[in-house]
């Protein structure tokens, strides 16, 4: 009446506690292994001295970070507030040019980076780049004009110096960024954008605007593709029930 057998008692020791989740074994396992680090890192300072100390701890630290990130939840990435406006506009232009929308929406960000630093409207500069280069981020004119808002390279080396060369002409980022500080600059000068596009485009001999009409029109479009996207969903109707003839005969209509 005093003992229990060895099955009974094997069988008690095997239990586990019901409070001892997935989650919590993982965390007894990462301090079991931050224990054995540890203690291997006394070893290594007794017959090492104090620089193996140094390494066996930068070791425990690693190791330990690496088990944290896998066992416990990491934070979701913030997600920008504009992001879905951007890749409504990415996909409207990789449909209308034909570009793979990953890339589309890389320029869409660039642009609306660069426009908020030198206060233009991004989608100005969206449009340029539609009419200069289709968003073709290698297109190169006869007249030496380059990449996504075809700069001339001997006009801004000036600009494109910062960025490291000539050859930045054909990274989007620097050719984003050093064309819109063009337009800027030609817009500060003369307070008018229609003029600033046309001295953009190398056209101020062109009476009939061509150039600025081209842009401004493709700006348009892309205002309507933002529009109907902050547009809210029109709220869907009801099915009306259309009864057949046979049903209506049925009820004596």
């Amino acid at each position: 009446m005093y003992a229990k057998s060895i099955s009974e008692i094997s069988g008690e020791q095997a239990v586990v506690p019901l409070h001892w989740t997935h989650k919590t074994r993982k965390m007894v396992t990462l301090a079991m292994l931050i224990a054995s680090f540890s203690a291997l890192a006394l070893l290594l300072q007794e017959r090492y001295g104090a620089q193996w100390l140094e390494s066996a701890y930068a070791a425990v630290e690693s190791e330990a970070k690496a088990v944290s990130e896998r066992v416990l939840p990491q934070p979701a990435p913030a997600v920008h507030p504009d992001a879905p406006r951007h890749e409504a506009l990415a996909e409207f232009l990789a449909k209308r040019y034909r570009v793979s929308q990953d890339v589309t929406l890389e320029f869409v960000q660039i642009a609306h980076a660069e426009a908020a630093r030198v206060n233009l409207d991004p989608l100005l500069i969206m449009a340029v780049i539609a009419v200069e280069s289709r968003y073709n981020p290698i297109a190169e004119s006869n007249v030496g004009a380059k990449g996504l808002m075809q700069i001339i390279p001997k006009f801004h080396g000036d600009k494109l110096a910062e960025f490291g060369g000539e050859k930045a002409v054909f990274d989007p980022e620097s050719n984003i960024r050093v064309g819109t500080r063009i337009l800027r600059e030609y817009l500060s000068r003369t307070g008018n954008l229609g003029i600033a596009l046309q001295m953009y485009a190398g056209a101020l001999a062109d009476d009939n605007d061509t150039y600025t009409n081209k842009v401004l029109n493709e700006k348009q479009r892309l205002q309507r593709v933002v529009a109907a996207f902050a547009e809210p969903a029109p709220a869907r109707m009801a099915p009306q029930r259309v009864a057949s003839r046979r049903v209506d005969s049925f009820l004596g209509e």
